[in-house]
């Protein structure tokens, strides 16, 4: 843009690009603007003409980009008008709520003045948004005793203060917080054994604890590594130690002491390097692998709720992961896959999966999904089922949830000589194998556990085919053992027959 007098007025088509000036000093103007009003002589065109100073936000350009990818070559315009109407909308917008102002709306903006020019067919940029939860981290506090209070000197003034590395455990803070408890008075004999141990006279009376974030990955749940902790900082070399039991843990006597444990405090906060509770993702790939990290973050709970990082409960999903792969691997034998057919049990298990992990995908319910595979993981262990015909279908389902162990696996069924290949398997990967169909004859249940009761009181339950007649139930019924004794030798007057809910004997 130029402005003349004033008045902006969009630069001519043949004077583009306009090239930047050559800059060494990127520092804000002081007046609000950017660098660029630094130059002088390339903002005064002459002295009615000025050049904008502000280059277009980048909020601005990533609000329609995505439009550039339905056409990258074109050198004449964004993209052409065929191809905006061949591909159309974005389907789904996946991004955190802080993006409401800085993305969304910006270019809801942009969509609609293109359409409103003619260059697009629809006016919303995206047909369907997500907006996913954060995911907070689970801090740990230590508590440093800061400072002394003399007895006979004023309180308002720093130099009257000795600052000691003496830190609390939390529990013991907590039943502390009354100055006139025993408690607290026991704790303050302690901190005056370890600052003071040669004073006898006037010692401090008053105590001030401050409570610190600590690294989280130097904490196992609550417990704090005393030796790490004292090598995490240098101020914390010689830190003293008050322990869970009320042992002192001192420098010189190093870790923990009469078995006592240092206990942190806890709270859920944002994940900040400032509060030292942010997860190295590379840590937790090294230790566990990048599956379990990928199918922990889904687990944690519905992809729109914020979620607190917890990582004990990763062993759970790095424990399924190792069941699951025991389907189909055994650490002595090798891969115990085997072609025999599938009996109904074992298929009902397999759709059952493939109906529920399809549709909490297509959802985006991630989390219920990786329950699914947990579940059919734990019923075909049950069932000791090593069968081709449920287990490919099933790691085929797996591979976008885990896809390091779903192609390892592949691989091995693929290299087998033992088994003879169905159609599908021997793609070169196993995301190019055909995604599994849901069969509905297999999960379509056929009987019903049917509460029988005698003269209005539940006896017993009888397994009875949904179809059955009600001469058939009759016959079920007054034919069982339990049945028979609670109703004494008497014969029935009726039995009630209520499909799909429940039998009464009236006697």
């Amino acid at each position: 843009m130029i402005f003349r007098d004033g008045i902006p007025y969009a630069m001519d088509e043949k004077d583009l690009p306009l090239e930047l000036p050559p800059l060494n000093d990127f520092r804000p103007a002081g007046t609000g603007e950017g660098p660029l009003a630094n130059v002088k002589d390339w903002v005064w065109i002459n002295e009615n003409e000025k050049r904008d100073t502000n280059t277009m936000p980048t909020h601005a350009g990533a609000a329609w980009y995505f439009l550039r990818y339905m056409d990258p070559h074109n050198d004449k315009v964004f993209a052409d008008k065929k191809n905006l109407d061949y591909w159309g909308q974005v389907d789904v917008y996946i991004g955190g709520s802080e993006h409401a102002v800085a993305h969304l709306l910006y270019s809801r903006l942009w969509i609609k003045i293109l359409y409103d020019l003619g260059y697009l067919n629809f006016d919303e940029p995206f047909r369907k948004l997500i907006n996913q939860g954060k995911i907070t981290g689970d801090s740990r506090f230590v508590y440093r005793v800061e400072r002394f209070k003399k007895s006979d000197l004023s309180y308002e003034k720093e130099e009257e203060f000795e600052k000691i590395q003496i830190f609390i455990s939390y529990n013991i803070v907590e039943k502390a917080k009354d100055e006139n408890s025993i408690e607290y008075k026991n704790l303050l004999e302690k901190i005056n054994q370890i600052a003071f141990p040669d004073k006898v006279g006037e010692k401090p009376k008053k105590i001030i604890v401050s409570m610190l974030h600590v690294d989280v990955n130097i904490v196992d749940g609550l417990e704090l590594d005393i030796e790490e902790f004292r090598k995490w900082k240098p101020d914390f070399a010689n830190a003293y130690l008050i322990l869970d039991n009320g042992s002192i843990s001192s420098p010189s006597g190093g870790g923990q002491e009469e078995a006592g444990k240092y206990i942190c405090g806890s709270a859920i906060e944002k994940m900040s390097k400032s509060y030292f509770n942010v997860i190295n993702p590379d840590t937790v790939v090294e230790k566990y692998g990048a599956d379990t990290f990928r199918m922990y973050e889904m687990f944690l709970g519905p992809l729109e709720a914020s979620k607190p990082w917890d990582i004990k409960g990763i062993e759970g999903v790095h424990r399924f992961l190792k069941k699951f792969w025991r389907l189909f691997v055994d650490e002595e034998k090798g891969l115990i896959v085997i072609n025999e057919a599938a009996n109904n049990e074992e298929l009902k298990v397999l759709h059952k999966a493939i109906k529920k992990i399809e549709e909490d995908t297509e959802r985006f319910s991630f989390n219920t999904g990786v329950s699914a595979f947990m579940i059919a993981t734990n019923e075909l262990t049950d069932l000791k089922c090593h069968k081709r015909s449920v287990l490919e279908p099933l790691l085929i389902l797996l591979s976008p949830y885990a896809p390091h162990i779903a192609e390892e696996l592949y691989q091995q069924l693929k290299a087998s000589q033992a088994l003879s290949f169905g159609e599908g398997l021997g793609e070169v990967s196993i995301f190019d194998a055909a995604y599994p169909g849901f069969e509905e004859k297999y999960v379509k249940e056929s009987s019903k556990i049917y509460p029988v009761a005698i003269n209005g009181k539940t006896r017993t339950e009888l397994i009875i085919a949904l179809d059955a007649t009600q001469q058939q139930v009759e016959e079920i019924v007054l034919a069982n053992d339990v049945v028979k004794k609670w109703m004494e030798g008497k014969s029935p007057k009726k039995v009630i027959y209520v499909k799909n809910k429940m039998v009464n004997v009236v006697v």
